[in-house]
């Protein structure tokens, strides 16, 4: 038996069913599909009750929609890109791959990386140097990727993989691999199936814009499979100097301090307007200083630490309530794509400093009562 033999559904393993397993009818494996898994998917739908509060004090009301988040950093490797690449890994392998190669700004490489490995198949990564949180290059560089850094930005490092993967014979997992999109559709399933129905609104942030359209693509499907009726509208958020979807136009230079969508020309460009538009919804844009605001009251109010590019999502929530258009009601659901410890440095610089006293019982005390007041 091969080593990818031998690594087949965690189901076999003794573990919970990967997402392929789970969603299969709507997937495209068959019996024989040798599947990659970390146990990804699952993650916790965290209803935002504190959230909820804010929100209701900053209209001075009492009353404010339900707000649930979906927590992608609870993943194997810390994001929802686990989703998609379990499918690119699992059908590559299936095909006979002798490598995959991805561009990324830290989660599909992190991620491409863990089931690379877990594949035993070589895994080659193209970051843009210097734009990468360190902890998502670590987790590239501990599951044994080739990690090449060039001097350019995504866009420029996506259009050398695309031509590497086309030229060297390996197989692209960036989300222009549709396998990619059919995994991440799960997320869609999965708050549906906690919830029971889809909600009214469903805020995300947006940069390569794959996860937005496996998020429509996903409410699509279940509809037709006949288990919800309504879809809910897809509010996508990007970075303000970020935007390109946004501005309509490519941005050369994208600038935002949330790395995980720092990217001036989108893959899913067109998806993501269909999406948007098929819902009902929009595709805005949120500031940095928004988006470390929302990063630190997900984390201060609700004990979820999700990284700043996660944190558009509720940012754009929070902007959304502000200005009353669309009116929110029902239930919202907003996607933290990744975990807080992806990008520790912007959490130190982001957080107080910590205050530094005696070694005693005293000091101590005295700063208590200090901070107290």
């Amino acid at each position: 038996m091969s080593s990818v033999d031998a690594k087949l559904s965690p189901a076999r393993d003794g573990g919970k069913p990967s997402i392929i397993e789970r969603y299969r009818r709507y997937l495209p494996v068959t019996e024989k599909t040798c599947i990659i898994s970390l146990q990804e998917g699952d993650t916790p739908l965290i209803r935002a009750r504190n959230l909820e509060r804010y929100l209701g004090s900053l209209k001075g009301t009492l009353s404010s929609p339900e707000v649930y988040l979906k927590y992608e950093g609870a993943n194997p490797t810390g994001s929802f890109k686990d989703r998609g690449m379990t499918m690119a890994i699992t059908k590559a392998v299936e095909e006979g791959t002798t490598g995959v190669i991805c561009a990324s700004t830290g989660n599909t490489s992190a991620s491409a990386a863990a089931y690379a490995a877990r594949a035993s198949i070589p895994c080659f990564v193209v970051i843009p140097q210097g734009k990468i949180a360190m902890g998502k290059l670590a987790q590239a560089v501990m599951h044994g990727a080739r990690v090449i850094a060039v001097r350019g930005n995504f866009d420029q490092a996506l259009t050398i993989v695309r031509e590497a993967a086309e030229r060297l014979g390996l197989t692209l997992v960036n989300s222009l691999n549709p396998y990619r999109i059919d995994g991440q559709m799960s997320v869609a399933w999965e708050v549906v199936d906690a919830l029971g129905a889809a909600p009214e609104f469903h805020f995300l942030p947006v940069g390569n814009a794959g996860n937005i359209t496996a998020h429509w693509r996903g409410y699509n499907a279940y509809r037709s499979a006949g288990k919800i009726q309504a879809r809910p509208r897809l509010m996508g958020f990007q970075a303000a100097g970020s935007a390109p979807i946004v501005l309509g136009h490519r941005v050369e230079d994208p600038q935002t301090i949330a790395t995980a969508i720092r990217i001036g020309n989108p893959a899913s460009w067109q998806s993501a307007v269909a999406a948007r538009d098929e819902s009902g919804g929009i595709i805005d844009k949120v500031t940095d200083d928004q988006i470390v605001e929302a990063y630190r009251l997900i984390a201060s109010l609700e004990g979820v630490f999700a990284e700043p590019a996660s944190a558009a999502s509720v940012a754009g929530l929070i902007q959304t309530w502000l200005c009353g258009e669309p009116k929110l009601e029902g239930r919202i659901v907003c996607t933290l794509t990744g975990h807080g410890l992806k990008d520790p440095e912007r959490a130190i610089a982001s957080a107080v400093v910590p205050t530094e006293v005696d070694a005693d019982f005293a000091a101590v005390a005295r700063e208590i009562e200090n901070r107290e007041r």
